[in-house]
């Protein structure tokens, strides 16, 4: 059996070494020089940037991966455990240590509001029954036919995935701030927390349950080792090419054809691409029904991200691993985003520091960085031309302020991705950053299905099919292939 898959990504790879196991003959292809995807990595003069994911959860689904062929993940990746995951600074410069040890947690949650440390326990313990259904039983489960869909609805009822994440904190959670912080999940797979469904509140827990980790060397180290693995089990990566064309004889895929011409034949087409850019861009829109276009217009993508990646000739030791600071307004903000698709000087951000935990990531005395400031997608007809050095010098500002004193004249490298580079360079339809919302209405089966409802043997992984976006969600996606095909 012979099969391609298109996109590096870690749902790509991690498709490949699945199917690989099952003694297909793969063939991967990136279009970059480097494999990676959105976990791609940046290297200048000494500083180390990943490009994407720097949060490592559920790293059982990574070391699998290497289990398939009676390897350890230890020989070729190395993980470290952070003791604080996350720290939140609030408008009003209050800190939280997100961590998890309970006892910090519950003794911070009490300073802040003391009628909230029983909810929180309620909603921790509610949270797990969401993990339960949503990640454990249903995250490698095939969505392919309404009627898996259907036995699955009361149960889903049950745990309120009619709420949204934000609403369904607030119903244990009384304070403002403790709410934005147990509810901002959402955005760490491309959601809005006010309208995300509640199923990914699991994310709270499945952190509780292993732990936030750190891949040594930056997430890139754990593709370079991903890739190790893929060449001695005799995958064939080819690089630098783009797919142009999926070959399809009526709805049967054939193969691929690349932007040198060259036709690869097969029987199977693994897309770690973005779903909406495959079905638009690679094959015949003729062979597609109605009722599929209308479900492709019918879509609501999610939110843009502006990164900017910089590199300090100071440390700044103060500043913790993974830092979350918000602005004055959140759901208003929220609102401009992914509604109003406008531009808001009062921004949120997520701010990482590698240099924390490994000083291999900058040259000795310097510390490396990536603020990543969600913004609308490019259906704002944002010229990023124009706006992106505004963006860098708000954001400098902003951090200046409060969290790197002296920054602008420390900074010693830098630059800076935006929407534009996501759907130019990563091929996702208005520049996501995460493919489509996390809705409860394009949850499941309502996503791009992992085995195409169009054609016969093209299949999807990564973050525009099932389960959805993160780490853990497109390593997921490589289990349903697993079990659909």
């Amino acid at each position: 059996m012979k099969s391609i898959v298109i996109g590096s990504g870690f749902g790509g790879i991690a498709a490949a070494l699945r199917l690989r196991a099952k003694k297909h003959q793969v063939t991967l292809v990136e279009k970059h020089s480097d494999l990676g995807g959105r976990a791609r990595v940046f290297k200048k003069n000494g500083f180390t940037f990943d490009a994407g994911p720097t949060v490592i959860t559920a790293p059982y689904l990574i070391e699998e991966l290497f289990e398939l062929f009676n390897k350890k993940a230890e020989d070729y990746i190395k993980l470290t455990p952070l003791n604080t995951w996350y720290r939140f600074i609030f408008e009003d410069g209050k800190v939280f240590d997100y961590s998890g040890n309970e006892e910090q947690m519950l003794e911070q949650i009490e300073k802040i509001n003391k009628d909230d440390v029983e909810g929180y326990k309620e909603l921790v313990k509610f949270t797990k029954k969401i993990f339960d259904k949503g990640f454990t039983e249903l995250a490698d489960v095939p969505f392919d036919k309404p009627l898996v869909m259907m036995k699955q609805l009361p149960s889903l009822l049950k745990l309120k995935s009619y709420k949204s994440v934000y609403s369904l904190v607030s119903s244990y959670i009384k304070n403002e701030k403790l709410r934005r912080m147990l509810s901002m999940h959402p955005l760490l797979v491309g959601g809005n927390p006010f309208t995300t469904t509640s199923i990914y509140g699991l994310i709270l827990y499945l952190e509780k349950k292993w732990g936030i980790h750190y891949s040594m060397g930056g997430t890139g180290n754990i593709i370079k080792g991903l890739e190790k693995l893929m060449i001695e089990e005799g995958i064939e990566l080819i690089k630098g090419h783009e797919v142009i064309n999926i070959i399809s004889n009526n709805r049967k895929i054939g193969g691929i054809k690349l932007d040198n011409q060259r036709e690869i034949l097969s029987n199977n087409v693994i897309c770690n691409a973005d779903p909406p850019a495959v079905y638009e861009k690679l094959l015949d829109q003729n062979k597609t029904n109605s009722l599929f276009k209308w479900k492709q217009k019918r879509m609501q993508y999610s939110m843009g991200l502006f990164v900017y990646y910089f590199g300090t000739k100071k440390t700044y030791p103060n500043v913790e691993h993974h830092t979350i600071k918000f602005g004055e307004k959140y759901k208003e903000h929220l609102s401009d985003i992914f509604d109003k698709k406008k531009l808001n000087k009062d921004i949120s951000y997520y701010l990482h520091r590698p240099s924390a935990t490994d000083k291999s990531m900058a040259p000795e005395g310097n510390d490396c960085f990536y603020v990543l400031v969600p913004v609308p997608n490019n259906q704002s007809k944002i010229d990023w031309k124009l706006e992106g050095d505004k963006m860098k010098n708000l954001v400098i500002d902003k951090m200046q302020e409060t969290l790197l004193p002296n920054l602008r004249e420390n900074i010693v490298e830098d630059f800076y991705l935006t929407p534009d580079y996501f759907e130019k360079e990563l091929n996702t339809k208005f520049g996501s950053g995460f493919s489509i919302q996390p809705k409860f209405t394009q949850s499941a089966y309502f996503r791009f299905h992992n085995k195409s409802e169009i054609f016969e043997g093209l299949y999807f992984v990564g973050a525009g099919t099932h389960p959805g976006a993160g780490v853990p969600g497109v390593l997921s996606s490589a289990k349903v292939l697993d079990k659909i095909l």
